[in-house]
């Protein structure tokens, strides 16, 4: 097995296809299904089920599939290092929430890119499980996730703290009301939001059983869901600040324990730590946040 063989079985799982796959490769399919049997021959197992309908991935394949993007970013990494001279530029990607992204990053990413025009960053959004996930299967240098983050291949930075506050319609005036609220709903991001997790928590403290959910895929549409009276949500206070000075949304004060979150940014413990990323986090230290330092 060696790097060219991982290529072609990570071409293939996200196409499902061996046409897909040699096209991306620029080579014929079959070469790809020549290159696929001889190394399922060398392994001794299936990586791949064929069908009229194209190919799924075995589980020995999903086994294999998270070895093949860490050698394409290491060898990714070494052609940035190698010319990484010390000036930024060139590219990095990192994900965020959404919450961040609308809260603190527009003014970070301006102040930046004026500053380090041949740096180009490009931002992914996701939920705090999923973004990690994205870290740790090197598809992202790194990410702004709800903390704390505690895993053995991620270094993990403080880099925002936040306050969330229940949003509610304006119809709700105290916290006490909402475990009153008839066929109560929560408006919120997909499974594997923190914030989704602490409202569930904080409902359950106020002896609501767990509502329904309803799934959003922007804070525009969150707001706009719960101004209308169709649920509640989580957010941090400044995200729906707007929305609360034109007297679309209640917002009621919580607990620290429910309250109280940090924004934390990880990457790979072993990962490249280009100088076009370092900058943009000294950038982040810039903004008046807490100093970035290990959890």
């Amino acid at each position: 097995m060696d790097v060219t063989d991982l290529k072609v079985v990570d071409a293939v799982a996200r196409h499902g296809s061996m046409n897909k796959a040699a096209s991306e490769l620029n080579t014929v399919q079959s070469n790809v299904s020549a290159r696929i049997r001889a190394l399922e021959e060398e392994l001794g197992v299936s990586l791949f089920q064929r069908s009229a309908r194209g190919v799924q991935v075995t589980p020995a394949g999903r086994r294999i599939l998270p070895f093949a993007a860490r050698l394409s970013k290491l060898l990714c990494d070494a052609s940035s290092a190698a010319r990484d001279d010390g000036h930024p530029r060139g590219v990095f990607e990192i994900g965020t929430l959404e919450t961040t992204l609308a809260l603190r990053l527009p003014r970070l990413i301006a102040r930046f890119a004026k500053a380090y025009p041949d740096v180009r960053p490009l931002i992914r959004t996701g939920t705090t499980c999923s973004l990690i996930q994205g870290v740790i299967d090197c598809q992202l240098e790194g990410a702004f996730v709800v903390g704390p983050v505690n895993h053995p291949e991620l270094l993990s930075e403080i880099a925002f703290r936040e306050e969330l506050v229940l949003v509610t319609s304006t119809a709700v005036n105290r916290l006490e009301e909402v475990a009153s609220i008839a066929n109560l709903k929560t408006v919120v991001f997909r499974i594997g939001c923190s914030y989704r997790q602490r409202l569930d928590s904080l409902l359950t403290g106020l002896g609501v059983p767990t509502p329904e959910p309803l799934e959003f895929g922007s804070i525009e549409a969150i707001v706009a869901c719960v101004s209308a009276g169709v649920g509640v949500t989580l957010l941090p206070i400044g995200v729906v600040a707007g929305a609360l000075r034109d007297g679309l949304v209640n917002v009621h004060k919580l607990a620290p324990d429910i309250a109280d979150v940090e924004t934390v940014f990880v990457r790979r413990i072993d990962g490249y730590f280009s100088s076009a990323l370092s900058t943009f986090l000294d950038s982040v230290r810039l903004d008046g946040v807490p100093a970035l330092a290990p959890t």
